[in-house]
């Protein structure tokens, strides 16, 4: 019986690519809130020196993270018209990519942004902030606080669904009040999410609005 030859040169299948850094290093980041690159690689089963081929270094793992994150988006609502429709329904994608990958948020925002699938949907809420009226001085304030604003929203879906509980002996009557107005104590953060969008929205068709 004759034995069969191992194929010499390259393999077909690359055994580390971006992609699979990218899936690695985020299943690392949700487990454990964070990643070395030794770490990675004994994840990938490979050598750390391998990893550098493919990025550069950490600061080029947390961007592939954010490819991952933004992959997990839906740019499609931004082709919508009008304008608040389409960046409102683009913003409860994000809320929900990032509710989903909490640990993963102090990594993305204090890194800087430089993936284009991020910076595309960012163009097109700028031109559509443009079209509105709204100066292109204001464009990056604006998408700025709401994204700070939707951030803190996906954060708040993994918080207790009490959040607040005024402690035996502590003089609170108007925060009491307020709690036990509210109409119901459950989806708060739900609810919470779409009274402040509305509110960001409102502010900006105002803005847009008033004349120059």
């Amino acid at each position: 019986m004759g034995t069969t030859q191992r194929r010499a040169g390259r393999p077909r299948t690359a055994v580390l690519d971006r992609r699979r850094i990218g899936e690695a290093a985020l299943e690392l980041v949700d487990e454990t809130g964070d990643f070395t690159l030794p770490e990675l690689a004994r994840r990938l089963g490979v050598q750390t020196g391998s990893l550098y081929h493919h990025v550069d270094g950490r600061a080029g793992v947390i961007e592939l993270l954010r490819e991952q994150i933004s992959n997990q988006m839906d740019p499609t609502p931004l082709d919508r018209h009008p304008w608040d429709v389409a960046m409102g329904a683009f913003f409860r994608s994000y809320r929900a990519v990032f509710a989903a990958h909490p640990r993963v948020v102090p990594l993305l925002t204090t890194a800087t942004i430089r993936s284009p699938k991020v910076i595309a949907a960012y163009d097109k809420m700028a031109a559509q902030l443009a079209d509105s009226g709204i100066p292109t001085s204001r464009a990056m304030e604006i998408l700025t606080a709401m994204e700070n604003f939707v951030i803190g929203s996906a954060l708040d879906l993994a918080a207790p669904e009490v959040m607040w509980e005024i402690p035996e002996g502590v003089e609170a009557p108007h925060l009491a009040a307020a709690l036990a107005a509210q109409s119901t104590s459950t989806d708060r953060a739900e609810r919470a999410f779409e009274v402040g969008m509305a509110t960001l929205l409102a502010a900006v068709r105002a803005e847009a609005a008033a004349p120059r």
